[in-house]
């Protein structure tokens, strides 16, 4: 069960701000407010302010001043949980069922913060430098106290921030690149039951916790082409990175406690993060109105399984714990949006858009850890200019996913006794975003 955290978990982990992130699988797209108010269309191409460090770094080369960008996006997700259902089987209950009880709240995403904050300075007309600090993957999952799906996690929280130098060159007045390294510092940790089958199964369950960090080195690199003034298309390329995740495994309470198998373990997970394109297209109509487009593609079929390597597990429970391998079998997404931008005059501008994420996982693996399913956003935002030095960003997203169905097993004792669970999930989110921008 220890490798029950890092297993679904971290898989969920390594990325995501749980089954409610804005972004498909476990990944976060808010790294930029202005963006955040068209649905991150136009991501690689726009280049309004130095959030293009991290949407397409070739875009420095646009910024003509020198300019800090800051922010934060907040995140108030809800699921309905329904048809759920859980019980024990196996060779213990001699070929019985044996159902458990527990509560389905769907309240497991905290309110939840997302920081940012960048700064670009031209060199001259052709380089510019900058530095960016934001957050790409993220988890956070809180079930209640009793939750019925307890055995298969219920409780998650993974992080990962990213700090990204970087550089762009302008060839001409069309052709401009850039590139960064990243370096990426993940920490996580997760937590689930272990059922007691010396007790009244379903009560007195043992406590999995499990703790771990790594830091690891990726790259971020663009284009930008700008066919005409009002039209440029961006592509980036967002690299994989690789993780070896160390830390412990903590079992407590229940038969744990009883068997004296209670105590620490090290822990350790090769984990990659996944490599994506995005493509996009911003075209200024005229004076008023710029259109946006773009997709983008998750190479999410890395993620094919997760394999913990444990170390001390004593041996009644080495067949659970040592290793522990979990089918994920996920497949490569692909991600939608269209937008548009409005400006009222020289001090505001309306933004909204349109964002269709596919997901990655599938009806046979999918977890309580990452619920999810396909999404549907809609985004609106506002920017206010007071003066040519200032700009404040304003955004709202409201998702909805498809609904979804859980259907879990896990086996425990060498097989004599297994754990199950099944449901339906539908996830909603509000997303929130602030950013400020001052240009020296």
């Amino acid at each position: 069960m220890k490798t029950t955290w890092l297993k679904t978990a971290l898989a969920v982990a390594v990325g995501a701000l749980s089954s409610q992130a804005m972004a498909a699988g476990f990944a976060l797209n808010e790294q930029s407010i202005s963006g955040m108010g068209t649905s991150f269309a136009g991501r690689s191409s726009s280049a309004d302010d130095a959030t293009t460090l991290f949407g397409n770094p070739a875009g420095m080369s646009r910024l003509k001043r020198e300019e800090v960008s800051f922010g934060m996006a907040a995140i108030h997700a809800k699921t309905d949980i329904k048809n759920n259902s859980g019980s024990f089987s196996g060779p213990a209950l001699g070929g019985n069922t044996v159902p458990y009880s527990g509560s389905n709240d769907g309240d497991m995403v905290p309110f939840t913060a997302v920081p940012m904050g960048y700064y670009v300075k031209p060199i001259d007309d052709k380089w510019a430098v900058g530095v960016g600090v934001y957050v790409p993957f993220g988890l956070v999952t809180d079930y209640e106290s009793g939750y019925q799906g307890r055995y298969f996690g219920d409780y998650s929280e993974v992080s990962v921030i990213t700090v990204q130098p970087t550089i762009s060159y302008r060839f001409n007045d069309k052709l401009s690149v850039g590139f960064g390294p990243t370096i990426n510092r993940i920490e996580g940790e997760l937590q689930s039951t272990s059922p007691n089958p010396v007790g009244p199964l379903g009560s007195n369950d043992g406590r999995v916790k499990v703790t771990g960090n790594d830091t690891a080195l990726g790259f971020n690199a663009g284009v930008l082409y700008e066919f005409t003034p009002q039209t440029r298309a961006g592509v980036t390329y967002h690299s994989k990175v690789a993780y070896k995740l160390e830390g412990d495994t903590k079992l407590s309470g229940g038969s744990f406690d009883l068997t004296g198998a209670a105590g620490k373990y090290d822990a350790s997970l090769d984990l990659d993060t996944p490599e994506s394109v995005d493509v996009s297209l911003t075209h200024e109509l005229n004076d008023q109105w710029t259109l946006y487009g773009g997709a983008m593609w998750t190479r999410w079929s890395r993620f094919e399984a997760i394999i913990i390597e444990n170390d001390g597990i004593p041996g009644p429970l080495q067949g659970n714990l040592a290793p522990i391998v979990e089918e994920q079998d996920w497949h490569d997404t692909w991600s939608y949006a269209i937008g548009a931008a409005y400006k009222l005059n020289r001090e505001w501008t309306l933004r909204t858009g349109l964002a269709f994420d596919q997901s990655p996982t599938n009806n046979l693996h999918r977890s309580p850890r990452i619920p999810t399913g396909d999404r549907t956003a809609i985004s609106f935002g506002l920017a206010w200019s007071p003066s040519d030095d200032v700009t404040v960003d304003l955004a709202y997203s409201y998702l909805r996913e498809e609904e979804v169905d859980i259907n879990r097993s896990r086996t425990y004792q060498g097989g004599a006794l297994e754990a199950n669970y099944d449901s339906t999930f539908k996830n909603r989110a509000h997303g929130f975003g602030a950013a400020l921008s001052y240009r020296f």
